[in-house]
């Protein structure tokens, strides 16, 4: 591909779904500063503080309050933006939250995937969707918060899941096999990255006892190491593949750290800890090394979809870390510090 991800977003149509949340705000944010014409469908922030008000999201954009499981509010935003790619990231994809709220999380995650899905149908601009959801198995939690075993609500999520994989693949043999239309799931691995506030999370467990001057408590299980940009990143080439190529990227996409990303909660802890209290300078261990991209159905990323890691474990640490010391030191510096990273990045993924 010759030209640039920005060259190619610069003046699209794509509608973001779940632009409230980590993930699809860090798109939103990505998106904008590519050129694009943003528009973004989710709830209102779940948590206080959050990316989607410290970044002052809004700024630039178009942002719609809504429930993807509202077809008729959902059909009128596309109606009314007639966006050419669509980004998915509206999905329930916390085990705890489907142990707590299953309906909730079935109809959001398999209907909420059904609504987009019928809608892209109807709407003739759509040329792209991706389809996005977590693909982690572990949620590592602080010790001491911990209420059940670390499976809990794991075949729930992956049943959810599973629907939802089955409707993208009725959907392609059924409407969209034939059309200018492509569609395809991108299944990622839990990412770092500053104004991650969400309940059930290590960073931001670690990030309000460290702003509060507690100690850091130490997790169990692992955690893969690699920052948000790498999967938002991998997500935007997989849409433009679409774009470009139809059905020959359609299917689905698995995207992680892989093994080398892995490093044991308790050491990632600690050396979250070092660092914030400036006491360190890089995650160590036994696995801290640079995030390597999965494979999905015989395809690899790295050739289909010029997909690699830009960074290191140690940047990765580094500039969650930068974000979230700079948002308590100063909270209005979160734009710059995001509109910083998101220059950063494109810099250096230009010159490998």
């Amino acid at each position: 591909m010759p030209y640039s991800l920005a060259d190619f977003y610069r003046g699209k149509r794509v509608l973001v779904t779940g632009h409230t949340g980590f993930e699809g705000g860090w798109t939103a944010a990505c998106l904008k500063q590519m050129g694009a014409q943003v528009c973004g469908y989710g709830l209102p922030p779940a948590s206080r503080p959050n990316f989607f008000d410290a970044a002052v999201l809004d700024r630039g954009m178009t942002s719609t309050f809504g429930d993807i499981r509202d077809r008729n509010a959902l059909a009128s935003t596309f109606t009314e933006i007639q966006p050419e790619i669509v980004i998915h990231c509206a999905a329930r994809t916390s085990p705890q939250i489907s142990m707590q709220e299953p309906v909730e999380a079935f109809s959001t995650n398999v209907m909420g995937t059904v609504h987009i899905l019928e809608e892209a149908r109807l709407t003739q601009s759509v040329r792209a969707v991706v389809l996005v959801s977590g693909e982690s198995d572990i949620y590592p939690q602080p010790q001491s918060r911990r209420k059940s075993g670390p499976n809990d609500g794991l075949d729930l999520r992956s049943a959810t899941r599973a629907c939802a994989e089955q409707a993208r693949s009725a959907f392609n043999k059924a409407f969209f096999h034939k059309t200018t239309t492509a569609v395809a799931s991108a299944r990622v691995a839990d990412a770092i990255g500053g104004g991650d506030w969400r309940e059930g999370r290590l960073v931001p467990d670690l990030v309000r006892a460290l702003a509060s001057g507690e100690g850091a408590h130490a997790g169990e299980g692992e955690i893969r190491i690699w920052h948000v940009l790498e999967p938002v990143h991998a997500c935007l080439r997989l849409a433009r593949c679409l774009f470009e190529r139809a059905q020959k990227s359609a299917g689905g996409w698995d995207f992680g750290a892989g093994e080398q990303g892995r490093i044991a909660a308790a050491d990632f802890s600690a050396q979250f800890a070092a660092i914030w209290n400036g006491d360190g300078n890089s995650p160590s261990g036994s696995s801290a090394k640079t995030a390597a991209p999965a494979k999905s159905s015989g395809r690899e990323a790295q050739s289909e979809l010029g997909q690699s890691s830009v960074l290191s474990a140690e940047q990765a640490l580094a500039w969650t870390i930068e974000w979230y010391r700079g948002f308590y030191a100063n909270p209005s510096s979160a734009l710059g510090t995001t509109e910083d990273q998101l220059e950063r990045y494109a810099r250096i993924a230009a010159g490998m």
